[in-house]
């Protein structure tokens, strides 16, 4: 685990600080909104670039593997959050919609650090990336049509006008600069792709520090939506670990895969939501808040399930030592 996967929680919260800081200065908190989507925009456009979308085939290789994974990130997941955010968030709108954004989307970067923590198959992980990342990109508009237009009416003309931008645009231009440079794979490998990789987290800490700028004042007032969604995104977590350690067990993973599959159903991706949400919903930051609180809990937990699964490990060795013997 690299030194700024180890520091990404302190990080994002010096940009949540810092925005605030900075948002009292009046003409900062005037201008900073417009600087969020290009950062956004320059982060997504790395997390892109450094996903290669040939590991495909290879995550199809592994059709139990596969088939459950996707089943739980895009069929049970959606609906757990829907049923959490009904039961707890009812009474916020906005937080309701900013936790099912949050929740429908399977993380594509950091969870590779915790499988690797936890001794979990690396090469399994990072060969169902592509598809998780190209379900997410598909699926994200049509479950806020689904879910979070039963809270609140969205226009389908802004809600594809955010996903062009901050999505399919950088999307696309990252695969056209891989297309590009395949016969220069010293720039492409060793100078381009590498850079994005570690700016990712500065580039989407610079988009919340503009966030925070711009709205500290309000953001300000309403702190209480911590202790409002610390109780749902947790019970999500605890959820999904145990229907991941469940399937794992019924499906005879191995340990390794089984780190896999609870690690890509409980790590969620904030900033492709957090893109949107942005874009989306200009006018609602309580959305975007709660992208934001939502890595804060998350990362933690990532690191406890880390430790919990290592622990785990040596029930699957002492199971697994009579059956060699056999």
């Amino acid at each position: 685990m690299g030194i700024l996967e180890k520091l990404q929680t302190f990080i994002i919260l010096f940009a949540v600080g810092l925005g605030l800081l900075l948002g009292q200065v009046n003409i900062i908190e005037q201008h900073a909104d417009s600087l969020v989507i290009p950062f956004l925009f320059l982060m997504l456009y790395g997390l892109f670039l450094t996903i290669p979308l040939q590991q495909l085939k290879k995550a199809f290789l592994n059709i139990k593997f596969l088939g459950s994974s996707t089943i739980i990130n895009f069929i049970w997941t959606p609906v757990l959050a829907w049923g959490l955010g009904s039961f707890f968030l009812s009474d916020y709108p906005a937080l309701w919609i900013g936790f099912i954004m949050l929740m429908v989307t399977p993380c594509t970067d950091w969870y590779l650090a915790f499988t690797g923590i936890a001794k979990g198959n690396i090469s399994l992980s990072t060969s169902i990336l592509p598809v998780n990342l190209i379900l997410q990109v598909v699926l994200l508009p049509v479950y806020l049509l689904i879910f979070a237009g039963t809270i609140e009416t969205i226009q389908i003309s802004t809600l594809i006008e955010s996903i062009l931008i901050v999505l399919v645009i950088p999307f696309t231009l990252a695969h056209l600069t891989r297309f590009l440079l395949r016969n220069r794979e010293f720039m492409l490998n060793i100078k381009i792709i590498p850079f994005f990789a570690n700016a990712q987290i500065f580039f989407l800490s610079l988009a919340i520090m503009a966030m925070f700028a711009s709205q500290g004042s309000y953001l300000l007032d309403n702190l209480e939506v911590i202790y409002i969604l610390i109780i749902p995104v947790l019970l999500f977590f605890v959820i999904n670990y145990i229907v991941g350690r469940m399937i794992g067990r019924f499906l005879k993973f191995s340990y390794e895969d089984s780190v896999s599959l609870s690690m890509t159903i409980i790590a969620r991706n904030s900033p492709v939501a957090l893109a949107i949400a942005v874009t989306a919903f200009p006018n609602q930051p309580l959305i975007a808040l709660a992208l934001v609180i939502g890595p804060l809990i998350e990362l933690p937990v990532l690191a406890i399930v880390s430790q919990i699964l290592l622990f785990t490990r040596k029930k699957y060795k002492n199971e697994d030592f009579p059956k060699m013997l056999g």
